[in-house]
């Protein structure tokens, strides 16, 4: 949260002094919960165990025990579990209607007051009135957003009036390393599918 924060009050021309007593949490030794370990969420375990943080995951299907080890992730069978212990709980999670407004009230509920709500899946996985309520009331700490719904958000959405967010606009493969590896995968399905072949990343897989 302070990173953005933190820019206005380094480039604002009304800064004369820098606080001292401007704290911010810690993420090593955090404890992450990964909701949806497919192949996003494996890579940000990879990423976390660097900073030698606690990960625990909740998916339908459980990791291998080969595959946990590889980046010490935690399995837990209950979404509750993985809720009421992380310091920071990530969506990485396909939309259906199952996942649709996954973390509710309910859910939020049961998140520590001092957690921060991340979201890189799609907006609808996230009841926004109840997250808007949530941070009004320091039910947890803070979000980060890359998405929302609608995309954007109407500019007097009670999300954007908020100091304890952060929103971004989509922009989580938004490199131009990511956007030609994105082409040329779309292009090696084409080409199986023009010749016979298997889809290398076919979406609903027979």
């Amino acid at each position: 949260m302070y990173l953005h924060a933190g820019c206005q009050i380094a480039t604002s021309p009304d800064t004369k002094n820098f606080a001292v007593d401007w704290l911010g949490v810690e993420v090593t030794r955090a404890t992450l919960g990964i909701i949806g370990m497919g192949h996003i969420g494996y890579k940000v375990a990879q990423r976390a165990r660097a900073f030698n943080m606690r990960i625990l995951y909740h998916n339908r299907n459980r990791r291998r025990k080969e595959e946990e080890e590889a980046v010490g992730a935690h399995y837990c069978k209950k979404m509750e579990d993985l809720l009421q212990q992380s310091d920071f709980v990530m969506l990485v999670v396909n939309l259906t209607s199952e996942t649709y407004k996954l973390i509710g009230k309910k859910e939020l509920g049961l998140m520590k007051p001092t957690a921060t709500l991340i979201n890189i899946s799609r907006g609808a996985v996230i009841d926004q009135d109840a997250l808007v309520e949530a941070l009004q009331n320091k039910v947890i700490r803070a979000a980060a957003l890359d998405v929302t719904y609608p995309e954007p958000l109407p500019r007097d959405h009670p999300l954007l009036k908020l100091n304890n967010i952060i929103i971004t606009p989509h922009i989580g493969t938004a490199t131009a390393q990511a956007i030609h590896m994105m082409a040329e995968e779309a292009i090696a399905n084409m080409l199986a599918v023009l010749n016979g072949q298997p889809i290398p990343s076919e979406v609903f897989p027979k």
